[in-house]
């Protein structure tokens, strides 16, 4: 059964540096493309970051140069390293697998469609 795990979410001041990890299991990690993606209260989902399969990395505009996306493959984890969190960044934060193995999301958008297994998510707040 495939498997995605989230954690590393709490409560925090405006910028904070956060870490949250996100550990898969069920399938060869590195056969898929691997995203975070965030939701607010009365908002729609928001694709953040992608890891691609091909190792390439896309940010959504909204926290390019700010936030960190990564993998370590002997661990199957992903990890989202968010710099100087401001409250616009308070979600559920959500990691989750791209349905196709092997094919690349190309950015910019990262749209949920593209994804078939999810997270329960972890819940990051960020006060002013």
């Amino acid at each position: 059964q495939v498997r995605l795990v989230e954690s590393g979410g709490g409560s925090v001041q405006a910028g904070v540096n956060l870490r949250l990890s996100c550990v898969v299991s069920g399938y060869t990690f590195s056969d898929h493309s691997i995203a975070w993606f965030r939701q607010a209260p009365g908002k729609e989902r928001e694709g953040v970051a992608v890891v691609n399969w091909g190792h390439a990395t896309v940010y959504a505009d909204s926290v390019k140069g700010r936030f960190d996306i990564s993998v370590d493959y002997t661990k199957n984890t992903l990890y989202l390293l968010m710099n100087s969190a401001k409250p616009e960044d308070t979600a559920i934060y959500v990691c989750a697998r791209a349905r196709k193995p092997r094919v690349p999301i190309p950015g910019p958008m990262i749209p949920a469609l593209d994804f078939d297994a999810w997270g329960q998510g972890t819940q990051v707040t960020v006060s002013s």
